[in-house]
């Protein structure tokens, strides 16, 4: 059984809303005070655990107000910010997963392979918050027009900036036009993905936001509340922690999707999941949690799965409880990532949540 989501407590898909909220004179989940327009910092990759031993580095962020709070489950970006911007949970708005399965067509990647089935208009289900509220989104040009922006962008300018000083200073305009503003900085993740978290280009990058953030806040307007959160934070998985997946377990999967922390398996024809499970339970034994989709559901993390997006989850998933990591092929390129996430440890849940501005 996976441990359960805490249903009381402010999550990831309460931020965008809230403040979103605040703009109309509303609390929302966070009870922010009202705004004339607000700022929406998502830093990829940064979770609180890591916020929390690297504060030196990041003195903005770290002794701000707030606190933290829970990303979401599977703790992956295609998920979260699917989340973040509609105010839905994944069985909700049917981003289930780094991969997911389309039915009758396969598994795909949920931020790159866009079309066909995965039509934006339809494949991400709800309106965006960006639909009711003016919005601005501030990202990298690269993702102007791509599926992933269209389906959980969409109702949002975009405006590129392609160093992230660039989309600072992009922020810092369009925070006097009193809108919403989301602005994303993927570059901490890469480095997470690269090279580990507690490497010097992750503190770098780090840094880098700190100092550019402070910069913001000097010209952020009286009025104006601003954010800081992430979409997941990040473990590092060394390569004597790679657990090859015996070809004997995959008897009866039909798909595999996921990511490597956190796989969905899909029974074939005639296979039942409860005896998937238990034989994968069996091989996983302390290093991972195994739950079919049923208890999944049961733990709360997907909130109310749609019975059209049911088919997109794995009927079992299988979720990694330390630092370890899942591979079907030894030969995987995928394993020459050290920073990982998708699973509900701590250092991958928890992210921080500082306010600023008119929300401090």
């Amino acid at each position: 059984m996976l441990p359960a989501r805490r249903q009381d407590a402010p999550a990831l898909a309460d931020v965008l809303s809230s403040a979103a909220a605040a703009m109309r004179g509303e609390g929302g989940a966070l009870r922010l005070p009202r705004v004339a327009g607000a700022v929406v910092l998502v830093v990829d990759g940064l979770g609180a655990a890591q916020l929390g031993q690297r504060s030196g580095h990041a003195r903005t962020l770290a002794t701000a107000p707030g606190g933290s709070l829970d990303a979401g489950f599977p703790t992956t970006t295609a998920s979260a910010l699917a989340s973040l911007t509609t105010g839905a949970l994944p069985g909700e708005h049917g981003i289930v997963g780094y991969d997911a399965l389309v039915p009758g067509v396969g598994v795909r990647n949920q931020l790159r392979d866009w079309g066909g089935a995965m039509d934006p208009a339809t494949w991400q289900r709800r309106p965006t918050l960006f639909e009711t509220t003016p919005s601005i989104v501030i990202a990298e040009p690269k993702h102007a027009a791509s599926g992933f922006t269209r389906g959980v962008l969409r109702g949002a300018e975009y405006r590129g900036g392609r160093t992230m000083a660039d989309r600072f200073e992009l922020a810092a305009g369009a925070a006097r036009e009193r809108s919403l503003v989301y602005l994303y900085v993927p570059e901490l993740d890469r480095a997470g993905h690269d090279r580990g978290w507690q490497d010097a280009s992750w503190v770098d990058a780090l840094e880098e936001v700190d100092g550019l953030l402070a910069g913001l806040l000097r010209t952020l307007p009286r009025d104006v509340g601003l954010l800081a959160t992430a979409d997941h934070g990040m473990v590092e998985v060394p390569e004597t922690s790679h657990l090859i997946v015996p070809p004997t377990l995959l008897d009866g999967v039909a798909h595999v999707a996921g990511e490597p922390r956190c796989l969905q398996l899909h029974a074939g024809p005639g296979e039942d999941a409860a005896a998937l499970a238990a034989r994968w339970r069996d091989w996983i034994q302390d290093a991972g949690w195994v739950a079919t989709r049923d208890e999944v559901v049961a733990s709360g993390w997907l909130g109310d799965l749609d019975p059209d997006v049911a088919p997109r989850f794995g009927d079992v998933v299988v979720a990694a409880r330390g630092r370890c990591a899942l591979y079907l092929d030894e030969a995987d390129p995928a394993r020459g990532m050290v920073g990982q996430h998708g699973s509900l440890t701590p250092d991958e849940l928890r992210v921080p949540l500082r306010r600023f501005g008119a929300f401090a």
